[in-house]
């Protein structure tokens, strides 16, 4: 798997040390991570590795043997079963202090994850925590434990409940990640072979605002792509309102006009970039450029 991963078109590849890994095997478990890092070819992806909660044994020694032996090669550290600002804290002290001892040309940034009821009633302190902290990442097996869901899979809605049952923990994930300027990031869907499902948690995630989805499995990477990807004639009409917009104010010194049939202002123009920025990102380019709507 490890050897496998540079190869994947994911955006963002996390080598694990934390729930994957059995307790008897986390000390070889960073010496496969350190060896992937310094052999794998990473480019054009985010690199990270998700070392174990502060609460166990083996937190600080994660965080010091990666980063002092493989540090040049990482974009950012995942924190699991993040419950304090505290606890996000810690890790960034001991990074800090691992960067300066080892001379690290780069500083790293934190990811966070969401997992229990006490890191959900904390999340504003932790999310302003460091600002080394870049994304927070719902964790939904260990938060369906922690608030006693009768739930055996992770990801999955709940049968019997009358709508979507993350809805509240995945908006508050949300509002807190966009209050304090990081990404949100929905957690894994464990049937890997549900690839309807998956998509349809997917798009959930994304018609809530969030920037993407892990994937456990390689066959689920395509679909994130698809549905975190603004379709074409989304961003070519994002595009189209960036233009109409600007034209409006700088040449005809207006600050709302018609677009069609749409009123667009300076809120329409927000909305419109962060779409034209998604798409931009993800490679896609202007066809040949309509009329624009009658004004």
């Amino acid at each position: 798997m490890l050897a496998k991963a540079p190869s994947l078109p994911a955006d963002e590849i996390f080598l694990d040390l934390e729930d994957s890994v059995a307790p008897l095997a986390k000390e070889d478990a960073r010496s496969n991570v350190v060896q992937a890092l310094k052999e794998g070819d990473w480019a054009g992806r985010t690199v990270v590795v998700r070392v174990n909660a502060i609460a166990t044994r083996w937190c600080y020694r994660d965080v010091i043997d990666v980063v002092e032996q493989a540090g040049r090669f990482l974009d950012c550290l995942m924190i699991p079963k993040v419950e304090r600002s505290s606890d996000v804290t810690f890790v960034a002290d001991l990074l800090r202090q691992v960067e300066d001892a080892t001379g690290l040309d780069r500083r790293l940034g934190l990811e966070l994850q969401i997992e229990t009821a006490i890191g959900l009633s904390n999340i504003d302190a932790i999310a302003g925590a460091s600002d080394r902290a870049e994304t927070l990442i719902f964790g939904p097996a260990d938060m369906s434990a922690s608030l006693g869901l009768p739930a055996l899979t992770a990801g999955l809605p709940m049968p019997g409940y009358p709508g979507d049952h993350w809805h509240f923990v995945l908006s508050r994930i949300l509002v807190a990640a966009r209050a304090a300027g990081l990404q949100a990031i929905d957690g894994p869907y464990l049937v890997i072979k549900d690839l309807d499902g998956f998509r349809e948690m997917a798009s959930r995630a994304r018609a809530l605002g969030f920037d993407g989805k892990w994937a456990l499995h390689p066959g689920q990477i395509d679909v994130l792509n698809e549905v975190f990807t603004p379709s074409q004639e989304e961003y070519e009409k994002s595009e189209a309102i960036l233009d109409a917009y600007r034209r409006a104010t700088d040449v005809e010194r207006m600050g709302a006009v018609m677009f069609g049939t749409e009123m667009i202002d300076e809120a329409s123009r927000k909305m419109a970039e962060q779409l034209a920025l998604r798409g931009r990102a993800a490679g896609l380019t202007r066809g040949e450029s309509p009329d624009s709507p009658d004004r």
